[in-house]
């Protein structure tokens, strides 16, 4: 009955999408946007805003294309903290970006950030939030990667507060139990994790995110059994023990970091490299998601950007809460 219920969840959303692009209906009409989000905010404050973070993200990509898989990344980060609120931007001694879970944003993505934010002040001072730029920046790397646009509401508000501690973003080895919980309580459900799941398509991981599953999966000294033989045999070449070598998440498509329609396929034949992503064929309801989307990979490219606009829709803080910082890195005033 779950699988089918959920099975009902796609077909439905994707009908919704695909009935408004026939009938010439935006997108925006099928996201309800919790306050203080709006569609065109910066309409009349800030017109232009939009192209300009579209310019930075797409001059720093043509540079260096693993930019999209961190922006993607610097979403889910910011957003799944504590809310969208730019939070993971703020410096100090023990602010968010100092957790070691958070290290693969540190650097250009954060530079893009800046230099977007930086244009923004130059055109229209104190109107853009640092907390829409992520939003727009990945939106954006999106469709870089290969990937299809979708609407981005606008008018968050940034945080005043940024603590490591709060830190606490599912690992790559948890269990699949622990993450829908995780998802749910954000406002995201399985038909959404699965999707936002086929971004691994892009970017890479470090060996030792993935040796227990090699080497010593639940602490039995022997490989994790849903590991395709073959497969296993390639990633311990690649990351022998204790390596700090880095690996493609996909490995079909991984130097060309863009979206790549095998990402399903090596789920259903179990050559996932991430223990997380694996996870999807072993339950009823994204197993099904999954052979959608290896079926039909337009219906893939749809739904993940309808689940990014979700993710982006995250504990937000109201409109009298926040500011609009001047410079990302510090709260106004310091």
């Amino acid at each position: 009955m779950r699988a089918s219920r959920c099975w009902q969840l796609l077909l439905s959303a994707l009908a919704l999408v695909s009935s408004c692009a026939a009938w010439g209906i935006k997108a925006e009409a099928t996201i309800e946007l919790p306050p203080p989000l709006q569609w065109n905010f910066y309409q009349k404050s800030c017109p232009d805003a939009e192209k300009y973070v579209r310019d930075q993200v797409e001059f720093y990509w043509k540079q260096d294309k693993t930019l999209a898989a961190k922006l993607m990344q610097l979403l889910y980060t910011d957003c799944f903290i504590k809310g969208c609120d730019a939070s993971i931007l703020l410096d100090g001694p023990d602010s968010e970006k100092t957790a070691p879970a958070n290290a693969a944003i540190l650097g250009l993505p954060l530079e893009v950030i800046d230099k977007a934010k930086e244009v923004l002040e130059q055109h229209c001072p104190r109107v853009v939030s640092c907390a829409d730029i992520i939003n727009l920046a990945a939106r954006d790397a999106v469709i870089l990667a290969g990937g299809v646009s979708y609407p981005v509401p606008t008018g968050r508000r940034d945080g005043n507060s940024s603590i490591a501690k709060l830190v606490d973003l599912p690992v790559h080895a948890v269990l699949w139990d622990k993450v829908i919980p995780y998802f749910q309580v954000r406002g995201l459900d399985v038909l959404d994790v699965t999707t936002l799941l086929g971004g691994h398509t892009l970017g890479k991981t470090t060996c030792k995110f993935i040796s227990d599953r090699l080497y010593n999966f639940n602490n039995t000294g022997q490989p994790d059994p849903s590991m395709d033989p073959t497969f296993l045999s390639e990633l311990r070449g690649q990351c022998p023990p204790n390596s700090t070598n880095t690996v493609y998440l996909n490995p079909d498509s991984g130097s060309s970091y863009s979206f790549s329609k095998t990402f399903y396929s090596r789920v259903l034949n179990h050559r996932a490299v991430l223990g997380i992503d694996q996870q999807i064929a072993a339950q009823d309801e994204s197993l099904q998601i999954a052979k959608r989307y290896d079926a039909n990979y337009e219906d893939f490219l749809k739904m993940f950007g309808h689940s990014m606009t979700k993710l982006g829709n995250t504990w937000l803080l109201p409109g009298d809460q926040g500011e609009i910082r001047k410079n990302c890195r510090v709260v106004n005033g310091k």
